[in-house]
C-alpha cells in the first residue's frame, strides 16, 4: 500500500477503536458500577489507547 493509504486506513482503524473503548469506559462508569467502580477500567482503557497511538505513529507516520 502507498504511504497515504496506510495513514488513512490507520487513522480510521485507530479512531474506531478509540471510540469503542471510550464508549465502553463511559458506559461502565455511568452505569451500575459507578465512577469509582469503572475507574480501573478507565485507566486500562487510556493505557490501551496510548499504546494504539504509539503503534499508529511508528507504523504509519514515522518515516524509516
Amino acid at each position: 500500500m502507498s504511504r497515504l493509504t496506510n495513514i488513512i486506513m490507520a487513522t480510521i482503524g485507530t479512531g474506531l477503536m478509540m471510540v469503542f473503548v471510550l464508549g465502553l469506559a463511559h458506559s461502565i462508569s455511568t452505569g451500575f458500577a459507578g465512577f469509582w467502580g469503572g475507574l480501573p477500567f478507565l485507566v486500562i482503557a487510556v493505557f490501551v489507547i496510548v499504546l494504539a497511538l504509539v503503534n499508529f505513529w511508528e507504523e504509519a507516520i514515522k518515516k524509516d
